[in-house]
């Protein structure tokens, strides 16, 4: 075949060392775009992609139209199956938004303890991790950040607690999307059959579950110093054991797509009942000076907090209904002073600091079209004063809601595991994997051997059109319409909007997915597996930082597994490892690299009206990063060993 091309490994002078000079640079250029130039995301993942190209056609002898068209099957593969999950998913969340019955969820949650340190555990933890379950790409940070502000926390801390818990759940986020591109990824680069999202997953799933159990304690440490962990613990080790246990159960027997929303879910009814036989000895005030208390922020200010992040407006309007500012000027009793930046006044920020968080956070943009206009509906008839703002008496968050109007609420996340748990069962899930409900077949005109002379699993597209976790969250977002009384008309301008802000990220995912493919299929990610494993054993420890480092740099566990993926499957066959073992820990260790990643920071400051400000965040949540990077680097040292080794899913 006249374009069949065979993967070298050492095309620079039958050199591996010097081959991975060149090897290196698609991923040096994405990394220096963005995270010292801090170019847009999109186009610096179109940039790398050329780089990428051009080091496959110029150094690797790739011939141009294989070059083109494995960039063509990468960013199809980006399109569906992840961003396909990835809309669909988003748009179930939108659903909620425009009906009112997202405000409905967060006031239950808000309602269950007095305690602003337990508050932070259900609504940034549990909460949190029901969003993240469910849409991700930066949607719980939006989102919590302005819901503990909306509860009394100063800003500062509001961003860091948003941060911080938003690690534990990011490998199953979007409905796993991390997940099913690690899987993707890894059965191209080895010949493992447990190379697969089920077996992935599973080995995730007996990972960051042990983050799980510690996130909790660590929250309230972060709000209360020594007092809040003192006093607060028994409540804290109850969310994050049962979160840890259920996301361990949900991942390795039930289903890997519905492993954080099972988990949430549970984590905050264990919550809920563990404070009914169980109170703090004391509760003490957590409200910093500045920062609105517990139901002052009305859901207008609360939607113009979280559009913040994606439109660039860059501040709070907590002012319109408490009657100070965001910014707060002490700290809690107990819990030593926040940094200075929360005692001044935030600045504007700058244009293009807002504009890159926005970037990563559609779906408060899409929010504040919906929730701003009813929140601007329930001001004016509470005949809201000059500023625009509900009193404190008539604020949302006090409003009593029916038992029949909470049940809605959470009915959207009930559809969606009922759904996912039938097309899970073992026969139904063997027939959707047939044709016609899904076909297999070869890219056309992508002919690529392995260095074995083999063709590469890779080239072979499989759609499975109906089975697609995709498809099934349409069902969810038809039904969850029909439950929620959303007019057809309102749920198809829902889904438009869904796609228009997230335009930029679709070019994001499609543009690194290809980057990933042009760089797996043209031999560049063998040369870097192959200098990698060098370094043998140590590599294990190493394997959690690549992925650490991924997510810091591009936001995204999904984009760091697209482009670690097989390096860590490479790599473990050349260095005698498990390749199961790395390619779990790549995801893993890139949960933790969330909470400092530009994107993140920009959203949180954005949300919190510290646009340009981030460093000042940032310094409040690394430590943390790095601690609890070094535990999993920890946790998958054991597992190589006899000490943990029987974790590893035959």
């Amino acid at each position: 075949m006249l374009d069949q091309f065979r993967i070298v490994t050492d095309p620079v002078g039958n050199s591996v060392g010097l081959s991975a000079i060149f090897a290196v640079l698609p991923l040096l250029a994405l990394f220096v775009l963005l995270g010292v130039l801090r170019m847009r995301a999109w186009l610096a993942g179109v940039i790398a992609l050329v780089v990428a190209l051009v080091v496959a056609i110029t150094v690797y002898s790739m011939p141009v139209g294989q070059s083109v068209l494995s960039a063509t099957e990468g960013a199809a593969f980006g399109f569906f199956p992840i961003l396909w999950i990835v809309l669909n998913a988003i748009w179930v969340y939108n659903l909620t938004v425009v009906s009112g019955h997202f405000d409905v969820l967060r006031r239950s949650m808000a309602r269950i303890s007095p305690d602003m340190r337990i508050q932070a555990v259900i609504v940034a933890f549990c909460f949190g991790a029901l969003l993240e379950a469910l849409a991700g790409f930066g949607t719980p940070v939006a989102v919590t950040v302005v819901m503990l502000i909306a509860l009394g926390f100063s800003p500062i801390r509001a961003a860091s607690v948003a941060l911080i818990a938003n690690t534990a759940p990011v490998a199953f986020g979007a409905l796993a999307t991390p997940i099913v591109t690690l899987g993707t990824v890894a059965a191209g680069a080895g010949d493992d059959p447990r190379l697969n999202s089920d077996t992935l997953g599973a080995m995730v799933g007996r990972q960051t579950p042990i983050l799980a159990v510690i996130v909790p304690l660590v929250l309230v440490f972060v709000i209360d110093g020594k007092r809040g962990f003192r006093q607060t613990w028994p409540v804290a080790l109850t969310a994050g054991l049962v979160f840890g246990v259920a996301q361990f159960a949900a991942s390795n027997y039930l289903s890997v797509p519905l492993t954080d929303i099972v988990a949430a879910l549970l984590s905050a009814a264990a919550v809920i009942g563990f404070l009914r036989l169980w109170k703090p000895a004391h509760e003490p005030s957590m409200v910093t000076s500045g920062a609105a208390p517990p139901g002052a922020v009305s859901t207008l200010a609360a939607s113009s907090a979280t559009s913040g992040a994606s439109s660039g407006s860059g501040s709070l309007a907590a002012g319109s209904s408490a009657g100070s500012g965001p910014t707060g000027s002490g700290s809690s009793a107990g819990s030593g002073s926040d940094s200075a930046a929360e005692t001044d006044a935030p600045d504007d920020g700058d244009a293009d600091g807002t504009a890159r968080g926005g970037e990563d956070a559609p779906t408060p943009e899409f929010a504040r079209s919906g929730a701003t206009a009813r929140a601007g509906a329930t001001a004016r008839s509470a005949e809201a004063g000059p500023t625009g703002g509900a009193s404190p008496s008539t604020s949302t968050l006090d409003k009593r809601d029916s038992p029949a109007e909470i049940a809605r609420a959470y009915a959207p996340y009930l559809i969606i595991i009922a759904i996912f748990s039938i097309i899970s069962i073992g026969p139904i899930k063997a027939a959707l994997a047939k044709s016609p409900w899904t076909v297999s077949f070869a890219w056309p005109g992508l002919h690529v051997l392995g260095a074995n002379g083999k063709p590469l699993s890779s080239v072979t597209f499989a759609f499975g059109w109906l089975p697609a976790a995709g498809t099934m969250m349409i069902v969810a977002g038809i039904l969850t319409a029909i439950v929620l009384r959303i007019a057809p008309g309102k749920a198809l301008r829902a889904y438009g909007l869904t796609y228009a802000t997230l335009r930029h990220a679709i070019v994001t995912v499609m543009a690194v997915l290809a980057l990933a493919y042009v760089m797996n299929q043209s031999g560049q990610t063998n040369t870097l597996g192959g200098a990698l494993a060098a370094t043998g054993g140590v590599f294990v420890v190493l394997s959690p930082i690549l992925g650490w480092i991924g997510t810091a740099v591009t936001g995204s566990d999904t984009s760091a597994n697209a482009l670690f993926g097989a390096l860590q499957v490479q790599t473990a066959a050349k260095a005698g490892l498990d390749p199961v073992l790395l390619a779990a820990a790549n995801s893993s260790g890139g949960v933790l690299g969330k909470m400092i990643s530009p994107q993140n920071l920009a959203i949180a400051a954005s949300a919190v009206g510290m646009a340009g400000r981030e460093g000042d965040i940032f310094r409040k949540v690394v430590l943390w990063s790095v601690v609890l990077l070094l535990i999993m680097c920890l946790i998958v040292w054991l597992q190589r060993t006899a000490v943990l080794g029987w974790m590893i899913p035959n």
